[in-house]
Order: C-alpha cells, then sequence, then structure tokens
C-alpha cells in the first residue's frame, strides 16, 4: 500500500501534467503526511539534500556556460569548424556534432549547449539548403553530449549520490561521449550524403582557417583550463568551476568586449532560475527518497531489482531498457534521484562498478534528451526554427537515436571504455 501511494500518486500527477518537480513532492509529503512520519522532516531533509559541497558546481558550471555563451566565444570555434569541413558532404552538420562534442567540455547542460550552438549552426545549415528539421534534430542530438562529456550536472549529482568521484566520473565519460558523438557524425554525414547537403558557401583557404584557429584559442583554452585543473589535482570540481567563470568574465570583458554589465546581469539572473529549478528538483527527489525509504519501498524496490538476475551483463541491459524508456518522459536529475537509492544495493550484491553504471547510465540519459514525448533538447531547438516537435522532425532524430543506442550497447559490453582513463590516471581505483 505504502508502494502504491508513493509511486501511484507520482506518476498519476506527471500523467495530468504536473512538473516533475511537484510530483515528487506531493507524493513524499501525501505519503508523510498519511502514515504520520513527522512534518518537521520535510523542512530537515529540504536542506540536507542541497546542502552538500559537490553540488554547489552546479551553479558556477552553469555561470560559467552561460557567461561563454553571451560572450560569444562559442562563435570563434564554430568558424574555425565551419571553415575546416569546407564544402564536403554534411559539412555544417557534422561541424555542429563536433562543436557539440567541444561545448560539452563547457557547459555540462544539453539545453544550454542546444541553445548556444543553435544559434550559431541552425540558420548557416538552413541557408545552405538543410532540411531546417534536419537542422533542429542535429544540434538537439549533439547537444545530448553535454551530460556525457565533462563537466556534467548529471555526473555532479550522480557522484553525491553514489559517493563515486566526480572527478573520475569526467574521466570516465571522455571516451562514450567522444564514441556517442562519432556515431552522431557517421549518422549526419549518411543523411547529408543522401540529400546532398554541404557546408560552407566557401571552403577556407589555408590562411583563413589558421585566422580563425587562432581566434577560437581563446574558446579551446576553456576546457583545458576547467578539466586540466581538475584531473592535475590542482583544484575540486567545484573549484574548477569557479575558475571558468573567471576565465569566462575575462575573455567576454577584456578580450571580446562582449560583456557589458547588462550582459552579465542577465548571465546571473539566468544562472538563478537555472540552478533553482536543479537545486529544487534535488531536494524534491531527496525527500522522496526519503518517504520511500522510511516506509520499506525502497528496500522493497532494490530487493525485487536484485532477485530478477544474477547477471551483471543482463542487469545492465535491463537497467539501460529502463533508463531509456523513463528518459522518454522524465529529466537525467530526476531518474538519477529516484532511481539510484533502489539500484545501488543491486549494484553492490552483484559487484558491478558504480563508476561504470554511472557513465552507462548517463549515456542512457543524454539519449532521453531527444526521445520525445519529453526531448528536452529537440524542444529548444524546435523554438529556434519556431515549429513544435512534429512528424518530420521525428523522422530526423530516430536515426540518431539509434546510432546513440547502438554507441550505448558498445559501451555497456566493454567496460574499459568507461574505466580506462579514471583507473591509468590514479583518480579511481575499482
Amino acid at each position: 500500500m505504502a508502494a502504491l501511494l508513493v509511486f501511484g500518486v507520482f506518476i498519476f500527477l506527471i500523467i495530468i501534467g504536473v512538473p516533475i518537480a511537484s510530483s515528487l513532492g506531493a507524493a513524499a509529503i501525501g505519503a508523510i503526511m498519511n502514515y504520520d512520519l513527522g512534518m518537521s522532516m520535510i523542512s530537515r531533509n529540504f536542506e540536507a539534500n542541497i546542502a552538500k559541497f559537490p553540488l554547489v558546481a552546479i551553479p558556477f558550471f552553469i555561470l560559467a556556460g552561460v557567461l561563454m555563451d553571451k560572450s560569444k566565444i562559442v562563435d570563434g570555434i564554430a568558424r574555425f569548424l565551419i571553415l575546416l569541413t569546407g564544402r564536403r558532404r554534411g559539412g555544417l552538420a557534422i561541424a555542429a556534432v563536433i562543436a557539440c562534442i567541444f561545448w560539452g567540455a563547457v557547459s555540462g547542460s544539453g539545453p544550454a549547449t542546444a541553445a548556444a550552438l543553435g544559434l550559431v549552426f541552425i540558420t548557416p545549415m538552413i541557408k545552405q539548403g538543410y532540411n531546417k528539421y534536419f537542422a533542429a534534430t542535429t544540434i538537439a542530438a549533439g547537444a545530448g553530449l553535454s551530460i556525457i562529456i565533462p563537466p556534467s550536472i548529471s555526473f555532479i549529482v550522480y557522484g553525491q549520490l553514489t559517493s563515486v568521484s566526480v572527478g573520475a566520473l569526467f574521466l570516465g565519460g571522455i571516451i562514450p561521449g567522444v564514441l556517442v558523438g562519432i556515431f552522431l557524425i557517421g549518422v549526419v554525414y549518411i543523411i547529408s550524403r543522401k540529400n546532398n547537403y554541404r557546408g560552407a558557401e566557401e571552403s577556407g583557404t589555408p590562411k583563413e582557417i589558421f585566422k580563425a584557429f587562432i581566434d577560437s584559442l581563446w574558446a579551446l583554452f576553456a576546457p583545458v583550463i576547467i578539466l586540466g585543473s581538475i584531473y592535475l589535482g590542482i583544484a575540486t570540481p567545484t573549484e574548477a568551476a569557479i575558475m571558468g567563470v573567471f576565465y569566462a568574465l575575462f575573455v567576454g570583458i577584456f578580450v571580446y568586449h562582449t560583456l557589458p554589465i547588462n550582459v552579465i546581469y542577465q548571465a546571473l539572473v539566468d544562472t538563478v532560475v537555472s540552478s533553482a529549478v536543479v537545486m529544487f528538483v534535488v531536494s524534491m527527489a531527496g525527500i522522496f527518497s526519503w518517504a520511500a525509504a522510511t516506509l520499506g519501498v525502497i528496500d522493497a524496490a532494490a530487493n525485487l531489482i536484485s532477485s530478477i538476475t544474477t547477471n551483471k551483463l543482463i542487469f545492465m541491459f535491463l537497467s539501460m531498457i529502463v533508463m531509456l524508456i523513463a528518459g522518454m518522459f522524465l529529466d537525467a536529475i530526476s531518474i538519477t534521484n529516484v532511481f539510484m537509492p533502489m539500484i545501488m544495493p543491486a549494484l553492490l550484491a552483484l559487484h558491478i562498478d558504480p563508476l561504470y553504471f554511472g557513465v552507462c547510465l548517463t549515456t542512457a540519459l543524454a539519449i532521453g534528451q531527444i526521445t520525445p514525448p519529453v526531448a528536452v533538447n529537440l524542444y529548444v531547438t524546435a523554438n529556434l526554427i519556431h515549429s513544435n516537435i512534429n512528424n518530420e522532425m521525428v523522422k530526423f532524430v530516430l536515426p540518431m537515436v539509434y546510432a546513440s543506442v547502438l554507441a550505448l550497447i558498445l559501451i555497456v559490453l566493454i567496460p574499459q571504455l568507461s574505466l580506462f582513463i579514471p583507473i591509468i590516471s590514479k583518480l579511481y581505483i575499482p
């Protein structure tokens, strides 16, 4: 009965369109009141769930990404990639995916990357004769890489839930993120070849390409500073995020002169709103998990999950299927907070490496960002082309989903793709 109340109310509220965080909170508070678990625990849990040092990195990573977007740092790297791909078939689409891989090393948020790069790439692609829905889905799919390529907000949330090193998770996402990117490049090339989509109007000369590269160096240094400081042991992820903010301010104010006071103020406003949304989801999911755990629902669910199979590979594939389905309806942070307390005991019982599982999980959730009906990245790019998610857009996004799922299968089958760099860097000991 407790499980029916907690999960039943949550699912019902989701179905009727109540926001996810509010649905989690309402279901949890309803259970706390119904079973007299103590109303004072609501405020205590609310504070405890977000008063964690690793989570401080989230608003700073968001702010760094917003500042770099508003300072037009991305324009330099975009121009360099467009000139580099030239008039080749699918040149603009391939450049867009590569730019998404790069921007993922700055942003950490799929929708933020979709918005930033959509403004840069979609219009040139349409001018070159690309189908506007293909242009929008290419950016949306590439933007999903932002939660796999470090730094990643999803990895930060997963790390604080499972006590896995966030720095190690960041390292673990590098190879899988690039692998998914390569699969996406293959798909956009095939579609571009079929429709004779090409690159820019004029191929860049070696001199123009070199100049564009020099202009893009400020952008290229951003992930080096942020991630390099973490991997060299100079800074924690939170401190690296703060360094990213100051780097973005320096480049925007003194190099590009694109960050006047009013733009910085708007960046702060955008960051506060985005951070509040993330923290509200985290806090409500934490209260939901506490209520479910107190009522014994988490233990019952964990035992049920553990009893399904004792085969590691079967468990991994079943888990990924569940995550892909959940990703069609829920956001990555909510899924991580709701499911991991139930799955973690099974990981320990089956001796499945939590870092490896976290990378696989995040890859599956990245696919969810382009899987309708709740495809946040698609909504962002559809809005940029003044459209809704329709059959034409779905037609283009499905091959990208299939390609990403193939990459996910490889990542599940070959754990070393996730574990190799963290282990050799000595940031992680399995």
